[in-house]
C-alpha cells in the first residue's frame, strides 16, 4: 500500500506545566495526570463482535430492498423498508430485555409530502434506542450514534429491484446496533441514544425530521457520531485501501452561523474551531487512549463531508448541534449506488462479501469508546470567555462552572494557530479563572470540565470579553 501520511501526527497531550495565576498554588493544580483508561470503557470495547456485526448486515441484507419508497410493502412480506424497520426493533427490545430494560426503544414515523427524490407521500420510520443516564443532573444531556438503514440501487427512485446496501448502510447500522448491544450492558451519568434513520438517500429525510424534532423539544445533544459507508471495503487487487484508518469529515464554520459569528469568525481566526471540530479532536484523543493506533485510528478530514457530497451529519449540523461523518478510508464506487452485475468481469453490488468485518468492528469500538467517555465525563464548561480589555501578553481566560456537579477541575489547552490538533494541556485546579504567560496572539486557547476518573468534557473555545 503507498504510504499516505496522516493530517494528525502522535498528539503530545500532556506537555507543559507553568505557573498559572488564579488557580490553586498546590503541585497538583499545576500538573495533568496520566490516567489510565476507564476500565469499564475497556470491557464494553472487548464485548463488540465482529461476528454480531456480520449477522447484523447480512440480515439487514436479506430484505432484498429496504428502499425508502418501498414502504407500500408490509412488513409481513419479510421484504421492504417496513420489515428491516420492524427487525431493527426488535432486536434493540432484545437488547433492552437482556439489560433489565435499560433501553428505552422507540420509533419516529412521519408521512413526507411529494419531493424530487420522493414521487409520493410516504411514510419514514425512524428506529431509536435510549439508554437513560444514572445521574438525575446529567440525563439531560446526549450524545447519540447514527446509520442509515434504507438502501438503493443504480436507479434512484427503483424501489422493487434488488438494493442490498450491505456497506451503504447496513455496516453504519450495525455499528449504531453494535453499540447498543454493549453500551447497554454498562451505567452512564449522561444519555446515550442509537439512532437508526432512513431516507437517506432520498434526501436526508430520517435525520433532518430527527434533527428538527430535536431541536423543537430542546434536547441538550452535545455530540452527534453518523457512520455510514463503514465496511472497509475488501475488493482483491485495491492497493489504496486502507484497514488502519477510518476517515471522520467535520465541518468547520458552523452551518447555523450568523453574519455577526461570521464576522468574529474571522476575526479571531476561528474557522477550525466549531463545535464539531472539537468533537473530530475528541475522537481522536480517545481513540489514542482507547485503541492500538498502529492497528486502527481516526484520519480527520477538516471538511464536512466528502467532496461535495453530504450525510445526516449534515441535518444535525443544520439544528446546530456538534455532528460527524465515519466513512471507510477509501470508497469503492463499483460495490456502491450500483445494481447487483457482473459487466467484463467486474462485479457491481453492494454486496456483504464485500465487507472488511475486522474493520468494521474496530469502527465500532471508536465509535463506542467516545461514547461511554463523554457519557462519563462531565459537561463542558460554560460561558468560556478570554479577557481582551488590556492589550498584554499575558492570556486570563475565565468560565461558568460546568453545569451537574461532576467536574473536579478543569484543564486549560491550547495549540498552535497553523496545529490540527491540541498540542499542549495545564491542569488548573477546580477553579472558574486562570492566567498564562502565553500570547493568546500566537495560539488556540479552549478550556474543559474534568471528573475525579480523568474522564474529559469537550473542548470550549473562548469567545472575546472586552
Amino acid at each position: 500500500m503507498p504510504k499516505i501520511q496522516s493530517i494528525l501526527p502522535g498528539v503530545a497531550f500532556l506537555m507543559l506545566t507553568i505557573p498559572i495565576a488564579g488557580a490553586q498554588s498546590s503541585p497538583s493544580s499545576n500538573s495533568l495526570p496520566n490516567l489510565p483508561p476507564d476500565p469499564q470503557i475497556e470491557a464494553a470495547l472487548r464485548e463488540v463482535s465482529a461476528e454480531r456485526i456480520e449477522q447484523t448486515i447480512v440480515r439487514l441484507v436479506s430484505f432484498y430492498t429496504r428502499h425508502t419508497l418501498s414502504s407500500d410493502v408490509p412488513a409481513s412480506s419479510g421484504k421492504g423498508v417496513n420489515a428491516a424497520a420492524e427487525w431493527i426493533k426488535s432486536e434493540f427490545e432484545r437488547y433492552a430485555k437482556d439489560c433489565g430494560g435499560c433501553l428505552e426503544v422507540k420509533t419516529d414515523e412521519f408521512v413526507h409530502e411529494p419531493a424530487p427524490r420522493i414521487p409520493k407521500p410516504t411514510r419514514i420510520t425512524n428506529v431509536y434506542a435510549v439508554l437513560r443516564g444514572t445521574d438525575a443532573a446529567n440525563a439531560g444531556r446526549i450524545v447519540l450514534v447514527s446509520g442509515h438503514y434504507d438502501s438503493r440501487n443504480s436507479e434512484t427512485n427503483d424501489a422493487t429491484g434488488q438494493s442490498p446496501g450491505a456497506n451503504d448502510d447496513a455496516s453504519g447500522t450495525a455499528v449504531s446496533m453494535e453499540c447498543a448491544r454493549v453500551l447497554s450492558k454498562h451505567q452512564f451519568p449522561a444519555t446515550i441514544v442509537f439512532l437508526i434513520v432512513a431516507g437517506e438517500e432520498q434526501g436526508l429525510n430520517g435525520s433532518a425530521h430527527f434533527a428538527k424534532m430535536a431541536k423543537a423539544q430542546g434536547w441538550n445533544i452535545e455530540a452527534v457520531l453518523n457512520n455510514d459507508i463503514v465496511g472497509g471495503d475488501r475488493t482483491p487487487g485495491d492497493a489504496f485501501q486502507n484497514p488502519h484508518e477510518v476517515r471522520v469529515f467535520a465541518e468547520g464554520i458552523p452551518a447555523t452561523a450568523d453574519e455577526k459569528q461570521m464576522k468574529t469568525i474571522r476575526a479571531l481566526g476561528g474557522e477550525s474551531d466549531s463545535p464539531s471540530r472539537e468533537l473530530a479532536r475528541y475522537i481522536a484523543l480517545t481513540s489514542q487512549e482507547y485503541l492500538a493506533t498502529n492497528v486502527f485510528r481516526p484520519l480527520v478530514i477538516f471538511r464536512p463531508d466528502r467532496f461535495l457530497r453530504g450525510g445526516d451529519q449534515t441535518s444535525f449540523n443544520q439544528q446546530g448541534y456538534a455532528a460527524v461523518r465515519f466513512t471507510e478510508y477509501r470508497e469503492n464506487y463499483n460495490h456502491q449506488h450500483q445494481n447487483v452485475r457482473t459487466e467484463n468481469g467486474v462485479e457491481y453490488g453492494d454486496l456483504p462479501k464485500f465487507i472488511d468485518y475486522a474493520y468494521t468492528a474496530n469502527v465500532a469500538r471508536m465509535n463506542a469508546a467516545v461514547l461511554a467517555s463523554l457519557a462519563s465525563a462531565p459537561a463542558p464548561p460554560a460561558n468560556v470567555r478570554i479577557l481582551t480589555k488590556e492589550l498584554q501578553n499575558d492570556s486570563t481566560l475565565v468560565w461558568d462552572a460546568s453545569p451537574g456537579g461532576l467536574a473536579t477541575g478543569y484543564e486549560v489547552i491550547w495549540r498552535d494557530t497553523a496545529a490540527p490538533q491540541w498540542q499542549h494541556a495545564q491542569a488548573v485546579g477546580n477553579v472558574t479563572r486562570a492566567t498564562l504567560p502565553i500570547s493568546k496572539d500566537n495560539v488556540i486557547f479552549a478550556v474543559q470540565a474534568v471528573d475525579a476518573k480523568g474522564h474529559r468534557s469537550l473542548a470550549v473555545v473562548p469567545a472575546p470579553e472586552r
